[in-house]
């Protein structure tokens, strides 16, 4: 299988192991990415709060370069994703917008979730399972730009998304069902309002504490990050111990394929999982 892939921003920085661990699952699926030439910043996540046409110019030029392949694009974020999705949807209505770019929309704008979880893939995937997740207890989350706007993404099941869950499952961990999957974890409030972005996160982790997980699993990159990377200091402020690892999916997909590279994923990890892992027989 051959597709375009639009990396976006953050694989060569904060996402380094996201992008190393999707390359080794690729490449024991047979799918081909051929990173799109050229491409630019989508925008996200500060073009679309300050500048509409910048907004919608800058993913609708990737738009146009991927349609020159005539392959379904591929992303792995979650926001390069909902900012594409937001270009497709503007292109198609002939918003009052002069982009300066030509898109028929003969192409399928995937993340690469939804690639994984494509049908063709599913008996493959399981194949591929040589080290059983078995015994992981996990929380799927999937954030907010995954699954909304429902109108512009095209998601079926906004409210209670299955598709990571039943991944997981085919990897042998165990899914638990809850009711945060899609909640907020604060995006880029981070630098701006810290009382609120510690609030949602801090909800994130209390309520995957309640369910029974023992870890995250997320497929975004800016998820990941407020959820990783907090955990030491909301500790402090609520008087509490997190140590909640944190996945991105196809880290777990490589584990699960018997990678010897996963555990230099893991190393770049914030909480380390590496104890968690060890304690079940993964590592």
């Amino acid at each position: 299988m051959k597709v375009s892939f639009f990396p976006g921003c953050s694989l060569e920085g904060t996402a380094r192991e996201y992008g190393e661990s999707i390359e080794a699952v690729c490449k024991n699926l047979d799918i081909d990415l051929e990173e799109l030439p050229d491409w630019n910043c989508c925008g996200a996540s500060s073009a679309h709060c300050t500048n509409e046409f910048l907004s919608v110019a800058l993913p609708a030029r990737n738009l146009a370069l991927a349609e020159e392949s005539r392959q379904d694009l591929v992303t792995p974020c979650a926001a390069c994703f909902s900012r594409l999705k937001t270009a497709e949807k503007a292109l198609a209505e002939e918003k009052d917008i002069d982009l300066g770019v030509s898109f028929r929309g003969d192409i399928n704008i995937l993340h690469i979730l939804e690639l994984f979880c494509r049908d063709e893939l599913t008996d493959h995937i399981e194949q591929q399972v040589t080290k059983p997740l078995a015994g992981l207890k996990t929380v799927c989350y999937y954030g907010c730009l995954l699954v909304r706007p429902p109108k512009i993404v095209a998601a079926r099941h906004w409210e209670d998304p299955h598709t990571l869950d039943r991944l997981m499952t085919a990897l042998g961990a165990e899914s638990i069902h809850w009711p945060y999957k899609t909640e907020c974890c604060g995006g880029s409030m981070v630098l701006t309002n810290t009382d609120i972005f510690h609030h949602l996160i801090g909800r994130i982790l209390d309520m995957a504490i309640e369910a029974g997980a023992e870890c995250i699993v997320t497929a975004c990159p800016l998820c990941m990050a407020n959820l990783d990377t907090r955990e030491e200091e909301l500790s402090e402020a609520k008087g509490t111990n997190y140590n909640l690892p944190v996945f991105y999916f196809t880290e777990l997909m490589g584990l699960a394929f018997g990678d010897q590279d996963a555990g230099t994923w893991f190393n770049r990890h914030i909480v380390d999982p590496t104890p968690l892992l060890k304690a079940k027989g993964l590592l």
